[in-house]
C-alpha cells in the first residue's frame, strides 16, 4: 500500500489536488482520510470553552488514532473513520467506512508537520497557494459551509490561522518531496503526481 500525503495551508487547494488524485486513478484503487475528521473530541467542554481552542495548533489533532488507522489499512484492515462536526466542535455518533485500498491518499493542514504522521507516508506533498487567496477561500467556505459569522472568521484569521500557519505549516513545507504551486489549477504537477503514483499499482 501507498501512502500520499498532501498538506498545505487551510484555503491552498490541497483538498481539490486530492480529489484530483482520486478521479484520474479511481475510486477502486485510492482511498482518501482527510485531517479534518481527526479533531480531537470537545464535547466534554462548554461553548465558551470551545471559543478558546486554537483549532490550528498540531495538539488540536488526534494524531495517534489517524496513526493507528493508517496502520490498520497498510495491513489491509478497514477502518472506521471519525464524522467532526464544525458547528459543535465535537465528534458526531456516526463514522465513514474506509476499506484497505492499494493508495492512500490523506490531506490536512499539518500532516507534515507531525513527525509520527510523516513517518506513515511514502509520497509527502505540498500544495503552496498564495496567502491572499487561501485567506479568500476560507472566509467562503466558514461562512457558507460551516455556519460561521464574517468577525468570528476575521477573528480567528488573525489570532490562530495566520500566526500557526508561519509556525506550523509554512516550515513543513521542507519535508515534502513535491510542491505544487497553485494548488488544483497546477494539471501539470497534478499529472506528474498521479503518473509517479500509478507506478505503485
Amino acid at each position: 500500500m501507498l501512502v500520499i500525503g498532501i498538506a498545505g495551508g487551510s484555503g491552498s487547494g490541497k483538498t481539490t489536488v486530492a480529489h484530483a488524485v482520486v478521479n484520474k486513478l479511481g475510486d477502486e484503487n485510492v482511498a482518501l482520510i482527510s485531517q479534518d475528521s481527526y479533531y480531537a473530541d470537545l464535547s466534554h467542554l462548554s461553548p465558551e470553552q470551545k471559543q478558546h481552542i486554537n483549532y490550528d495548533h498540531p495538539d488540536s489533532f488526534d494524531n495517534h488514532l489517524l496513526v493507528q488507522h493508517l496502520k490498520s489499512l497498510r495491513e489491509g484492515q478497514p477502518i472506521e473513520v471519525p464524522t467532526y462536526d464544525f458547528s459543535t466542535h465535537s465528534r458526531t455518533n456516526k463514522t465513514l467506512h474506509v476499506p484497505s485500498k492499494p493508495v492512500v491518499v490523506i490531506e490536512g493542514i499539518l500532516i507534515l508537520a507531525a513527525p509520527e504522521l510523516r513517518n506513515q507516508m511514502d509520497i509527502k506533498v505540498f500544495v503552496d497557494t498564495d496567502p491572499d487567496v487561501r485567506i479568500l477561500r476560507r472566509v467562503m467556505r466558514d461562512i457558507n459551509e460551516r455556519g460561521r459569522t464574517l468577525e468570528s472568521v476575521h477573528e480567528q484569521y488573525l489570532t490562530t490561522v495566520k500566526p500557526m500557519h508561519e509556525a506550523f505549516v509554512e516550515p513543513s513545507k521542507r519535508y515534502a518531496d513535491l510542491i505544487i504551486p497553485e494548488g488544483g489549477q497546477n494539471e501539470i504537477a497534478i499529472d506528474l503526481l498521479t503518473s509517479l503514483i500509478e507506478r505503485y499499482i
